[in-house]
């Protein structure tokens, strides 16, 4: 053990033609900042569902009890296996093959759907500055994606300048914003707590989803982690971000509830602050310092989304990019340039994705990316204990790695709050996303089990190491690892119908009006969810049994 996990922390476990950059703390600390915040924009919608008092409370806590466990599983994993490909790494490294496509599959995809948002947001923000026309918008897309495709075809590094030049104007704006609203503070600003007539569960329901939201991505920077010459610095620059991202998020939020009128905290929205009758952070900087901050501020929300959009392509590239190397997708995928040593294909592929995306409604798709990403955070925070125990921390320490402080008791709260934070968010989101969502996490096992049968997987790379059973053609252990999934995914169905039935219609008193989709559809939704889950248990059930004797080849041969 000893040796293994000298050999897996002393240096990123690159892939071929790889190029390798000298990215420091600090680069990785600006990169971090753009793939999680890149500035407090979307808190604004989270102030009139959950409340002033509870808007400002969360995003206080949830540092502690979401953004911290996350950011220390990230530092701990990536010390010991600063491997390209990250979550998929360390999920395959604790429970093998299949779990670790599980992770890296809806991570890739969840990149794919949102990446277009950021794009799309960007022509938004420019309409309201300069009336264009629908072709203009299209032509400004396609720059956009150009010009951020081109500078992470150039590398690693480039990304990392890039990210630390948007990041140093977005915090001094929002800086700035805390500023002016502190020294203007005129009015109580955790008043009301919640909105009236809520009380705590509902004001807890309309913030949580938002926040979660707006601390995720911390795993996103160990995606690039074998194109890093010294990986060590990821865990330190995690641990910089992560309260600097909180402040960037508390701080103006604070100053913009203090320094504006008694009860105008309803009126906050994503697109406040510019001329429309809503309040947004901008609106802080043109009460106080004339109107022409406005316009500043808007630019400020351009590059925003700009930084986020540069490094998600370079983060989510890589995704299939590493599946490919281990034959779980097309291996044109796994392609390298020979002078810049970058993933092209990956890259002008996810550039693409987002060029088509980028036409389209988000809503939905960005709620079933949101569930995508809870469910690997459930399966990452399993995988941090399995590792605990199969590398032992004190080994790890003698060799100078980052292992999470508090022993078992810290490995309790770091691995413990994820994924319950997760569990809460998955079933307060509401019927028609926790349906959608549960369908498109089947994605996962179903394009496992076509690029396994195509492409082989490990079996290609170690037959000895990861022999396949010949009536399944799957890696030994599967059918199992499948009876499990449709096991848990039918339970988790039979259970959120019957929560979502009490708290959405008996307790909140929700009613066709109040869903974003499918409307009338939802008592058949819950009956299906009943019934599915019933079955996906049974099947899961009889999946794990059968499995026993499916894999009788493995155990003659042992």
């Amino acid at each position: 053990m000893e040796q293994k996990v000298a050999n897996t922390g002393a240096d990123a476990q690159g892939v071929a033609g790889l190029k390798k950059y000298d990215v420091k703390a600090a680069g990785i600390v600006f990169m971090l900042y753009c793939l999680v915040g890149a500035g407090a924009f979307g808190i604004e919608e989270m102030i009139p569902e959950a409340g002033p008092g509870m808007t400002l409370l969360l995003l206080v806590i949830f540092p502690i009890i979401w953004a911290l466990p996350i950011s220390n599983m990230v530092a701990e994993c990536g010390s010991m296996l600063p491997s390209e490909g990250g979550v998929y790494v360390w999920v395959k490294e604790a429970f093998g093959e299949f779990w670790g496509f599980q992770t890296g599959w809806w991570a890739t995809v969840s990149t794919y759907i949102v990446n277009g948002t950021y794009v799309a947001l960007v022509a938004s923000y420019v309409s309201q500055m300069i009336p264009i026309s629908e072709f203009a918008v299209h032509i400004l897309k396609i720059g956009m994606i150009l010009i951020f495709t081109i500078i992470n075809l150039m590398g690693v590094k480039e990304v990392e300048k890039v990210s630390t030049i948007l990041s140093i104007l977005i915090l001094l704006a929002f800086m700035l914003v805390a500023i002016v609203g502190l020294v203007n503070w005129q009015t109580n600003p955790v008043e009301p707590f919640v909105p009236e007539g809520y009380n705590l569960v509902d004001g807890l329901g309309g913030g949580i989803c938002v926040c979660i939201w707006m601390y995720c991505g911390y795993e996103c920077i160990s995606n690039m982690a074998g194109e890093v010459k010294n990986p060590q610095v990821i865990p330190k620059g995690l641990l910089i971000a992560m309260p600097l991202i909180a402040i960037s998020y508390v701080l103006p939020t604070l100053g913009g509830l203090a320094c504006l009128p008694e009860g105008s905290w309803e009126n906050w929205a994503t697109d406040g602050g510019y001329g429309n009758g809503s309040i947004g952070y901008a609106t802080i900087l043109t009460t106080y310092l004339g109107q022409a901050w406005g316009y500043v501020f808007l630019v400020i929300a351009i590059i925003a989304q700009c930084a986020i959009f540069n490094t998600y392509l370079a983060s989510g590239s890589r995704g299939f990019f590493v599946l490919a190397d281990d034959n779980l997708s097309p291996k044109f995928l796994v392609k390298v340039s020979k002078k810049r040593g970058v993933p092209y294909v990956g890259i002008i592929s996810l550039a693409i994705v987002t060029l088509i995306l980028a036409q389209s409604d988000f809503a939905t798709l960005v709620n079933i990316e949101v569930v995508f990403i809870l469910a690997m955070y459930i399966v990452l925070s399993l995988a941090v204990i399995k590792l605990r125990k199969k590398y032992p921390a004190e080994e790890r320490k003698k060799q100078g790695l980052y292992v999470m402080p508090g022993g078992n008791a810290g490995l309790a709260f770091f691995t413990g709050f994820p994924m319950v934070i997760s569990v809460i968010a998955l079933l307060v989101n509401g019927t028609d996303y926790f349906f959608l969502g549960l369908t498109a996490t089947a994605s996962g096992p179903i394009a496992y089990l076509i690029f396994k049968w195509l492409y082989g997987g490990l079996y290609k790379l170690d037959p000895a190491a990861n022999p396949i059973n010949s009536k399944t053609r799957l890696a030994f252990g599967d059918i199992k690892r499948l009876g499990i999934y449709m096991l848990v995914v039918g339970v988790f169905a039979f259970i959120g119908q019957i929560w979502l039935k009490w708290y959405e219609v008996d307790y909140s008193g929700w009613g066709p009006d109040d869903y974003d989709m499918f409307s009338n559809a939802i008592p058949q939704i819950l009956t299906g969810l009943k019934w599915g889950g019933i079955i996906l248990a049974v099947a899961g059930i009889l999946f794990i049994w059968f499995s026993k004797n499916i894999e009788i080849e493995k155990n003659k041969r042992s």
